[in-house]
């Protein structure tokens, strides 16, 4: 039996799902839910519905995991929690400081309904965090550190497009270079946030917008800008579409440690991630622990998890006994 997927949202992270629940042979979308009128969205799947947003809980019965592509800014603190009451839920919620809290209101909603949720799910938070964990759990004396992009950042691209006066936008999370080759070289230095990153906004405001205003709100707003060197470019429609159309990322977790008595042994360990599509990446880890919400659910478990509460395994179609034969 096909584990049966819904898409709430049908933007780019919404056709991401799209895609990748084509490549799962186990899996089947059953319906996609907007806040547009759905006669003017077109999916690539023929035959599924495409329906009203506030038409979701037609398919209540009908859906088995409903995927939420919504944006962290203003969309998933209030969907999230919503659809918990009704459907297993995995979000991308990616507003790192307000994770604690955005938990606490899926865990109330997702027990109350005996539902299963799982949250902020990608790649950061998501594989980052547990790569975190795996390097910090085994290098016990060390420092971690996590460095983003050059790339484009959904969520905060989002935020920027939330701002009144601004048509589009685009925004870039930039290593800053000097930070990530004395972290690679082991000298474990103590960076702030402002000495690890910079932010490049590209912007397309309305005729007549106020400049000034929208680029005092980027550069102040929390949790996305306030902390850091911030630059903001207003440019044209024309060339944010051709100049900016793609939306590449990726980063890095390295975790620099010592080991011995006398800490005499050195030892650095990296993961990191090259990204054509961000979204298209994203969707990827989503419809994986899409999966792991279905097993978790038919096992009881009710509540919100995140990524590090699910067991590896729950990822793949593949069965326990083809796991430990092809991967140990």
């Amino acid at each position: 039996m096909s584990i049966r997927i819904g898409i709430y949202g049908y933007g780019n992270l919404g056709r991401g799902v799209e895609c990748a629940v084509h490549q799962n042979p186990d899996m089947e979308l059953v319906a996609v839910f907007t806040r547009r009128a759905p006669e003017s969205v077109r999916i690539l799947t023929e035959g599924v519905p495409v329906l009203h947003a506030d038409d979701v809980l037609s398919m209540k019965d009908k859906i088995d995991v409903m995927i939420l592509c919504g944006g962290s800014a203003t969309d998933l603190p209030v969907q999230t929690p919503a659809l918990a009451k009704h459907f297993n839920v995995i979000d991308s919620f990616d507003t790192h400081a307000n994770i604690p809290a955005h938990f606490e209101r899926v865990n109330d909603a997702a027990s109350a309904s005996g539902k299963t949720a799982i949250i902020s799910v990608g790649w950061d938070p998501g594989m980052f965090s547990l790569n975190r964990l795996y390097a910090q759990s085994i290098l016990a004396e060390g420092e971690t550190y996590t460095f983003w992009g050059r790339g484009v950042s959904q969520g905060h691209s989002d935020a920027i497009r939330r701002i009144e006066g601004v048509l589009d936008a685009k925004q870039y999370t930039v290593p800053v270079p000097e930070a990530l080759s004395a972290v690679r070289n082991g000298e474990n230095p103590t960076l702030t946030t402002r000495e690890k990153h910079t932010r490049e906004c590209f912007v397309v405001a309305e005729e007549g917008a106020d400049l000034a205003r929208i680029e005092r709100e980027i550069k102040t707003m929390p949790n996305y800008f306030a902390d850091y060197d911030t630059t903001v470019h207003f440019i044209s429609m024309d060339e944010l579409r051709e100049k900016h159309g793609g939306i590449p990322h990726g980063g890095c977790v390295i975790r620099s440690g010592k080991t011995g008595i006398a800490k005499e042994h050195r030892h650095v360990i990296e993961y990191s991630l090259k990204l054509d599509s961000n979204p298209e990446f994203t969707a990827s880890v989503l419809t994986a622990y899409a999966r792991a919400a279905y097993r978790l659910h038919n096992e009881g478990a009710v509540g919100c998890k995140t990524v590090l509460d699910v067991p590896p395994a729950y990822l793949s179609p593949k069965s326990a006994e083809a796991l430990r034969k092809e991967l140990l």
